[in-house]
C-alpha cells in the first residue's frame, strides 16, 4: 500500500450517514395543498369575537363620555347658579402725611459743549473722558498757522502805521511853520493868495495826519482781533467739572463755529449740585409748588438717600398734553453719588387731603362719576358715588362717600348689578394666573 492512498473498503475518517435514504423518502411522498376541514370555522369565530370586543369598547366608551358630559354640565349649571366672586379690600384711614412717589431724572448744573474758536488742527490734548478738570485748566493746543500769518501781518501794518503817522507829523510842522512865516510877512511882501495857500497845505497836512492816526487805531484793532482769536488756540474748562465726551484726536482738523456740521471738542458738566426733574400730576400741584417737606431719592440699585430739601423751581405751568407740572429739586451731591442721566424715585411728602384711601382698582368711572362697590356683611353689593381728594396712580384718597373699614370690590365686573349677591374673597386668596 502507497501512502496517501486508500484502499477499497477502508473508512478511514468518512462516516456513512442516512440523509440521503431521508432525502428520498420525503421527496417521493405526494404534497397536499387543501386546507384542513375546520379552518374555515376557526375564522369566523376569531372575527366574530374581534367584533364583540370592538362593540363593548366603543359602548363603554360612549358611557364613560356621557357620564362626564352630564357632570360637566352639571357642574357649569351649578357654577352658573352661584354667586359671582370678587375680590375685596377694606379702605384704610389716612396718615398726616402721604408720600407721593414719581419718577424722576437727573441733570447736571451745568452741561457745556465746548467747540473751536479758530480754525486748526489739534496739536495736542490732555484731558479724557472722566477727568475731573478744574476752572482755566488746559484742555488741548490747536495750531493755527492760517491765523498766526494774519497776526503777523496785523502787526507789521500797524508799525507801518505808525511810521507814516510820523511823516504826516514832520509834514503838519513843516506846513504849520511854513504858513506862521508867510503869514506874518509884511503886507506887500506877499500876496493873500499865497498865504491863503499856505493855509490850505497846512490844513491838508493835518488832515493826512488825522487819517494816518486813524488807520494806526484800525491796524491796532485788528492786531487785538487776531491776538483775541490766538489766545483761543488754548481750550480751557469754562468751570470746575467733569469730562464727559472727547471727540477731537491729534491731527484732527477743526472749524470755528458752533452749527451742527462741526465736531464739539469736549463736553463737560458740573455735577455738585445737581438737578432731579420730576413730571408730577396736576393733583399734587398746589401742594409741589410750597413744599418743605423731606425729599426721599431712591435709585434704581435700592439705595435711599433723604435729604432735607424742597422744591428748587417748577415750571409754573401744566404741560397741557400730559397734565404734569415740571418740578426741580436741587441736592447737593459732593461726593459724586449721582451722575447726569440716571433714573431716579423721588418721594415727596404730602399734607393728606382726603379721609379714606383705596386702591385705584376699586373705582368706577360711569355717567354719574366715580363711584365704588360696597359689599355688605351679607355679601350683597352696593353702587356708591364717592368724590376724589387725590389720585397717586396706584392709591386714590377720598373725601367723601366711603368710611373706613367698609369692604370694597375690586375690578368689578359690567355684568354685576346692584343689590346682587356676591361671594368676598380677599386678594391674597385669588389664585393666580
Amino acid at each position: 500500500m502507497q501512502a496517501g492512498r486508500m484502499e477499497p473498503g477502508e473508512r478511514g475518517d468518512i462516516r456513512e450517514t442516512d440523509y440521503a435514504a431521508e432525502v428520498v423518502a420525503s421527496e417521493s411522498q405526494p404534497v397536499s395543498a387543501e386546507f384542513a376541514a375546520d379552518t374555515g370555522a376557526r375564522l369566523k369565530r376569531a372575527v366574530l369575537i374581534f367584533a364583540a370586543v370592538l362593540a363593548a369598547a366603543f359602548v363603554l366608551v360612549s358611557i364613560v363620555r356621557l357620564i362626564r358630559a352630564h357632570g360637566v354640565a352639571r357642574a357649569a349649571e351649578q357654577a352658573a347658579a352661584a354667586p359671582p366672586l370678587v375680590d375685596v379690600v377694606a379702605a384704610r384711614p389716612v396718615g398726616a402725611v402721604q408720600d407721593l412717589v414719581l419718577p424722576g431724572e437727573t441733570a447736571a448744573w451745568h452741561a457745556s459743549t465746548i467747540y473751536a474758536r479758530v480754525n486748526g488742527y489739534v496739536s495736542k490734548w490732555f484731558v479724557d473722558i472722566g477727568d475731573h478738570v478744574r476752572a482755566g485748566q488746559l484742555l488741548a493746543l490747536i495750531e493755527t498757522p492760517d491765523l498766526d500769518a494774519q497776526l503777523a501781518a496785523a502787526r507789521a501794518q500797524l508799525q507801518a502805521g505808525r511810521a507814516q503817522v510820523l511823516v504826516r507829523q514832520a509834514e503838519v510842522q513843516l506846513g504849520l511853520t511854513t504858513y506862521e512865516r508867510w503869514r506874518d510877512s509884511p503886507k506887500g511882501v506877499v500876496s493873500e493868495q499865497e498865504r491863503e495857500e499856505k493855509k490850505a497845505d497846512y490844513d491838508s497836512a493835518v488832515a493826512r495826519l488825522k487819517s494816518a492816526e486813524a488807520d494806526v487805531a484800525l491796524a491796532g484793532a485788528r492786531v487785538n482781533q487776531y491776538e483775541a482769536l490766538a489766545a483761543f488756540k488754548k481750550v480751557t474748562a469754562p468751570y470746575d467739572g467733569v469730562i464727559t465726551t472727547r471727540d477731537i484726536d491729534i491731527g484732527n482738523l477743526v472749524t470755528a463755529g458752533s452749527t451742527s456740521a462741526t465736531t464739539p471738542l469736549y463736553v463737560m458738566t458740573q455735577n455738585d449740585p445737581i438737578r432731579i426733574f420730576v413730571d408730577a400730576p396736576q393733583s399734587a400741584a398746589d401742594e409741589l409748588l410750597h413744599n418743605q417737606a423731606a425729599v426721599a431719592i431712591q435709585t434704581s440699585g435700592g439705595d435711599v438717600r433723604r435729604y432735607a430739601g424742597k422744591v428748587t423751581r417748577t415750571s409754573e405751568a401744566i404741560n397741557p398734553q400730559a397734565r404734569t407740572l415740571r418740578v426741580e429739586v436741587d441736592i447737593p451731591n459732593p461726593q459724586g453719588e449721582f451722575v447726569p442721566g440716571m433714573y431716579v424715585k423721588v418721594g415727596f411728602g404730602l399734607p393728606a387731603r382726603g379721609l379714606v384711601q383705596v386702591p385705584a382698582a376699586a373705582l368706577l368711572f360711569r355717567a354719574g362719576g366715580p363711584q365704588v362697590a360696597c359689599v355688605d356683611r351679607a355679601g350683597h353689593i352696593g353702587f356708591r358715588s364717592v368724590t376724589i381728594g387725590r389720585d397717586d396712580g396706584s392709591v386714590v384718597e377720598l373725601r367723601s362717600g366711603v368710611a373706613v373699614g367698609e369692604q370694597l370690590a375690586l375690578n368689578v365686573s359690567s355684568q354685576i348689578s346692584d343689590g346682587q349677591l356676591v361671594r368676598p374673597r380677599a386678594p391674597e386668596s385669588a389664585p393666580r394666573p
